[in-house]
C-alpha cells in the first residue's frame, strides 16, 4: 500500500511560510519521519511528489544519480502551471536555468570538470590569505557601527559576496547589483527581496524570476567578451568564457547556466549560513565564552552551523526507471523531493538534533549534498566561513540579540535576512 502524507503535511513542505518559520516546518518534517519516512504528498496546486525525509535515504537517493536524475524535470519544486510555463520559456527544458544542479550524466561531469581544478582544497589554500584580508575589511565594518549592526544586512550578505567575486573575476563595484539579482532569484517569494517588493502569485514570481534571469544573462555576455579577448587564469569566469566541451565552446544556457550559479549560489547560502551563526551566538552566551577560549573549536562551529542552518532546504529528483525504493514501488518518471532540512534533524542519524552542539563527532550532515552532485564550492564556503570567526571573535566582548531575527520566505534557500545584535569590544 502506498503510503501518503495527509494535505496539511503535504501542503507544508512546500510552504515558503514554512520555512521562513522555521518551527513548523521542523515539526512537519518530524511527523513525516516519524509516521511516513518515504510517502508520497499531494499538495495543492503541485504535482504529486514522493518525500525522502531520512538522512540515509536522501545519501542513498543521491549517490544512485543514474536511477534518480535530476534533468527530466524541474530540480526545485514548484507548481503544476509555471512548471508548463518554463518548458514553453525554454523550449521545452524544466529549468529556467540550465546549471550544474540541472543536469546529468556526461554533460554533469564534463561542465563539473571546468572548475573542479580551481576549487579543490589544496587550490583554496592558496587564496586564504587574501580571503583573510577581506574577512579583516569586513570586521573593522562591523566594529565601526558599534554598539549595534544588522549582522545579516551588513556583514554576512557583503562578505562571501566580496570573497566569491573576488575569485570569479567581478569588479568590486559591480557587487551590489549582483547582490540585488540574487536577492531576487532566490527570494521571489519574498516581498521584502523580489523585484517588485510586492506580495506575489507564483506566476507572477516566476514573471520576475524570467526578468532577473535575463538581467543576469546581459552582465555575464559582457563578461563572455572580456574574457575571451583578454583571457585570465586566476578569474574562474575566464575559465568559464573560455572552457570547451569536444571542441567547442559551452552553448549558450550551460554558459549561463554556469556563470549565475557561480555568482549567487556561491555566496548566498554562505550568508545565510553566516548569519545563522551569529543568531545562534546571539542567543547563546556560553558557546561565545567557549569559541573565544577555544579557537580551535572554530572549525566544529562552522560545521554545525551549515547543519543547522541547512540554506539549501531541497532539490529534486526524477525516477529513470521502475524501481522499489524503501518499501514503496515508484515509477519511471515520479517527482522526488530530497530535503536537506530533514536529513540534517534526522533523529537516528544525530543526537538531540534540535540542540547546536559543538561536541558534534562526527557531523554526518548533507547540506552540501552528496554523490556526484556534491557542492563544487564547498571547501571554499568552509575556509571563508572559518577565517570570518577566526577574525571576529577575537574583537568581541559580548554580543546579544538587540531585536527579533527574520528569514528569508523561500522553499528552496532560506536563511537569516536580519539578525540586529548589539555587542561589545574586546
Amino acid at each position: 500500500m502506498t503510503a501518503t502524507l495527509s494535505t496539511e503535511l503535504s501542503n507544508t513542505i512546500v510552504d515558503p511560510f514554512a520555512y521562513q518559520d522555521g518551527d513548523r516546518i521542523d515539526a512537519a518534517f518530524t511527523e513525516i519521519r516519524r509516521t511516513a519516512p518515504f510517502a508520497r504528498a499531494k499538495p495543492d496546486e503541485y504535482d504529486h511528489i514522493w518525500v525522502a525525509s531520512r538522512h540515509a535515504d536522501v545519501m542513498e537517493i543521491e549517490k544512485r544519480a543514474g536511477l534518480f536524475a535530476n534533468s527530466p524535470r524541474s530540480s526545485t519544486v514548484s507548481p503544476a502551471a509555471t512548471q508548463d510555463i518554463v518548458r514553453f520559456l525554454t523550449g521545452g527544458e524544466s529549468n529556467l536555468i540550465r546549471s550544474l544542479v540541472a543536469v546529468d550524466g556526461a554533460e554533469h561531469k564534463a561542465l563539473r570538470g571546468i572548475l573542479f581544478p580551481a576549487v579543490t582544497p589544496m587550490a583554496i589554500k592558496r587564496i586564504e590569505e587574501n580571503v583573510r584580508r577581506i574577512a579583516r575589511t569586513y570586521v573593522e565594518r562591523m566594529l565601526a557601527m558599534a554598539p549595534e549592526c544588522d549582522f545579516a544586512e551588513d556583514v554576512a550578505f557583503w562578505y562571501p559576496l566580496r570573497v566569491i567575486m573576488s575569485v570569479l573575476g567581478v569588479p568590486e563595484e559591480d557587487e551590489p547589483y549582483l547582490l540585488k539579482l540574487t536577492q531576487e532569484l532566490f527570494g521571489a517569494a519574498d516581498p521584502e527581496m523580489n523585484r517588485d517588493k510586492k506580495e506575489a502569485s507564483p506566476a507572477e514570481a516566476l514573471q520576475m524570476l524570467v526578468q532577473t534571469n535575463a538581467d543576469l544573462e546581459a552582465y555575464f555576455a559582457k563578461a563572455t567578451e572580456r574574457f575571451r579577448a583578454n583571457p585570465d587564469d586566476a578569474a574562474l569566469n575566464s575559465l568559464i568564457a573560455n572552457a570547451t566541451i569536444d571542441g567547442e565552446y559551452l552553448t549558450h544556457r550551460q554558459l549561463m547556466g554556469y556563470y549565475i550559479i557561480a555568482a549567487t549560489a556561491g555566496h548566498d547560502t554562505t550568508s545565510n549560513t553566516v548569519a545563522g551563526g551569529m543568531w545562534v551566538l546571539a542567543e547563546r552566551p556560553d558557546l561565545f565564552a567557549r569559541l573565544k577560549a577555544e579557537p580551535e573549536s572554530i572549525a566544529a562551529f562552522t560545521e554545525e552551523t551549515v547543519r543547522w542552518v541547512t540554506p539549501v532546504k531541497h532539490f529534486m529528483r526524477t525516477a529513470t526507471a521502475d524501481t522499489e525504493f524503501a518499501g514503496q514501488q515508484v515509477k519511471e518518471g515520479d517527482y522526488i523531493m530530497l530535503p536537506y532540512q530533514s536529513a540534517n534533524r534526522d533523529e537516528a542519524v544525530f543526537d538531540d538534533p534540535f540542540a547546536f552542539s559543538l561536541d558534534r563527532k562526527p557531523n554526518r550532515h548533507v547540506a552540501f549534498g552528496y554523490g556526484p552532485h556534491v557542492c563544487l564550492g564547498q571547501h571554499l564556503a568552509r575556509l571563508e566561513m572559518r577565517i570570518l570567526w577566526e577574525e571576529l571573535l577575537p574583537r568581541l566582548s559580548s554580543i546579544e540579540l538587540a531585536g527579533t531575527p527574520e528569514r528569508t520566505r523561500s522553499n528552496f534557500v532560506c536563511g537569516p535576512k536580519h539578525v540586529p545584535v548589539r555587542f561589545g569590544l574586546a
